[in-house]
């Protein structure tokens, strides 16, 4: 099986400074991976060039994603473009958004994706319905749909809203930038099964995370140790459990 996504060379510079020095890094559909490592290291910086985020300036190498069978170099793509070409990335600190509700800005978005491949775009009453099934495993109540987005959200119901997103769009490469990050054990738990229920032998995960305690809720393939803007290990879920015992001292 080719990879869904290739990255070779990557060289990634923000505030006018190297923050990625060579990645090379790729996954096949079906595969989770995490990425690991210090502070500063780069992780948060890889998942949001892949992305597309417009802070950070792609200076050298390529990124490669299969679109229509064809592996496409998204470098020369937009953000949006990739959006609809089903790359998600989930925030760290969920930007919130005033007087914009969840379900209009949700079935815009779906819509959008829609429109792009030529589908029948979704409308109100069904939009809703094809909702409340995603927000059952996700345990959202009906009312959070008519609230603004993220505003005066706990950090947990904004990282499950970030998993709402993710169940609504359908992307074939999720990006999660610490999804972990500020949740209580108990929406933990609820937001690793989330993703969980969302895996599938079409799609693939690239989760960032500090702390093993993720992977106790979801099953990765494999861990890659960032440092200084370089993957300088990668292993199986067992290299989590090192990390965690250890720390990063040993592989740096």
């Amino acid at each position: 099986m080719t990879a869904m996504l290739e990255i070779k060379n990557l060289w990634v510079r923000a505030s006018e400074a190297d923050i990625l020095k060579g990645i090379d890094f790729s996954t096949k559909a079906g595969e989770v991976h995490t990425i690991m490592g210090p502070n500063g290291s780069g992780k948060s910086t890889l998942v949001k060039a892949i992305a597309g985020h417009p802070d950070y300036e792609v200076s050298g190498g390529e990124m490669l994603f299969e679109i229509n069978k064809k592996n496409k170099n998204i470098l020369e793509m937009e953000a949006d473009e990739r959006a609809k070409e089903g790359i998600f990335l989930g925030f760290q600190h969920p930007v919130e958004i005033p007087g914009v509700n969840n379900i209009d800005f949700l079935q815009s978005a779906f819509n959008s994706v829609c429109k792009h491949h030529g589908l029948e775009e979704m409308k109100d009453d069904d939009f809703r319905e094809f909702l409340k099934e995603k927000m059952k495993f996700l345990e959202i109540k009906e009312s959070f749909l008519d609230r603004s987005v993220n505003v005066d959200f706990s950090g947990g119901e904004k990282k499950r809203n970030e998993i709402l997103q993710m169940a609504v769009l359908n992307p074939r490469l999720a990006l999660l930038d610490e999804t972990d990050s500020g949740l209580d054990v108990d929406s933990l738990k609820i937001v690793g099964e989330g993703v969980n229920r969302l895996r599938n032998k079409n799609n693939a995960i690239v989760l960032v995370t500090h702390y093993q305690r993720l992977l106790n809720y979801i099953e990765t393939d494999f861990v890659h140790i960032l440092h200084q803007g370089k993957i300088i290990k990668s292993g199986d879920k067992s290299l989590a459990m090192e990390i965690e015992k250890k720390g990063y001292d040993p592989f740096i």
